[in-house]
């Protein structure tokens, strides 16, 4: 037989207390004594109470869930990065909801109703791009929206990103220091903002050491398609002597290809370099030199944006460039 569900009132009158303070005590934020809160506590567990987060968000009108909308989850920076931000927001009380959309902008709206339904307090956008009809719903029901690892020129967004443009002018003009001169670029998606920032900062950079970038492919951010931007660029008869690789996750397939089937080595022939700074880079053999993202920064200044806005629905969205550093290791010609 199905027991019937403890609730507060049982708490409270077991415990000696008012419902209002085992409504206090379960409820993150809410002030309590410690005596206090221990006592309720101790006697929640002999009952097996445990509130119904569901019920109290009809009564305060908040759910205390934050979505994610994510779509790239090969990239291993999403999947680490999803999991930093799962943890602090948990010791604050909140939680996540994952909803899984395609790239572009489009498709975000095939689970828009879904994500409106849950009523999330905020809303996260990460790897995937916005669309007219996502803005319009969520400024009307008063979601926050805030963009991970993308930004768009919206004043109304709060977004989070690496500081990506000057992220590409470091790698630019390291490989000239190298002494290359034929330097390519494989590119990602190109409807993301990270891949047009880092371009255009591998760009300046190179015009500022008084060069243009050699030859191009894209890889649209997708292994496979990376394997194939490498054979375009570098099975001719004047291939490049290194190549910047709009994130690590492509450059891993193209240092495999450029390897495994055209025989080139790494660094002697070409110098490859990537973006992000994913835990395998650091493997001996990709030994990816690369500009690291600072997660664990971006996941901090991710909450804060998103509790403030919470908090306080009238404040200005924050857009927020971190800076990350050059990791050199042993994938590129280092300068003399």
């Amino acid at each position: 037989m199905v027991q019937d569900r403890v609730t507060s009132i049982e708490v409270a009158r077991r415990a000696g207390v008012s419902q209002s303070a085992v409504s206090r005590v379960f409820t993150p934020g809410a002030s309590a004594s410690p005596k206090m809160a221990a006592k309720i506590r101790k006697v929640a567990d002999a009952l097996g109470y445990r509130p119904n987060v569901l019920a109290r968000s009809l009564i305060t009108g908040k759910s205390r869930i934050i979505g994610v909308v994510v779509a790239y989850l090969e990239n291993q920076f999403y999947p680490d990065a999803l999991e930093k931000l799962s943890m602090a927001l948990q010791a604050r009380g909140y939680h996540v909801l994952v909803f899984m959309a395609a790239q572009d902008a489009g498709n975000i709206d095939q689970v828009l109703d879904e994500i409106v339904d849950y009523q999330v307090d905020a809303l996260v956008m990460a790897s995937v791009a916005m669309s007219s009809t996502l803005v319009e719903r969520c400024d009307a029901a008063g979601i926050p929206v805030l963009l991970f690892n993308r930004r768009q020129d919206d004043a109304r967004f709060a977004s989070v990103t690496s500081d990506n443009v000057a992220g590409g002018r470091k790698l630019a003009e390291f490989l000239i220091k190298g002494g290359h001169r034929k330097i390519a670029h494989i590119a990602g998606w190109e409807g993301a903002s990270t891949q047009r920032d880092r371009e255009q900062g591998f760009r300046e950079g190179l015009a500022a050491g008084g060069m243009k970038l050699f030859s191009r492919a894209v890889g649209n951010f997708d292994f496979e398609q990376s394997k194939d931007a490498a054979r375009e660029l570098f099975n001719s008869f004047d291939p490049p002597d290194a190549v910047f690789v709009a994130n690590d996750h492509m450059a891993f397939a193209v240092m495999e290809t450029l390897r495994s089937e055209l025989g080139l080595r790494i660094p002697q022939d070409v110098s490859v370099v990537g973006y992000d700074d994913v835990p395998i880079a650091a493997w001996p053999s990709f030994d990816l030199t690369t500009v690291r993202q600072p997660s664990d920064l971006m996941v901090e200044k991710t909450v804060v944006s998103l509790l403030d806005s919470i908090d306080n629905p009238l404040s200005e969205p924050r857009q927020v460039a971190i800076d990350g550093p050059l990791i050199i290791r042993g994938s590129a010609r280092k300068p003399q």
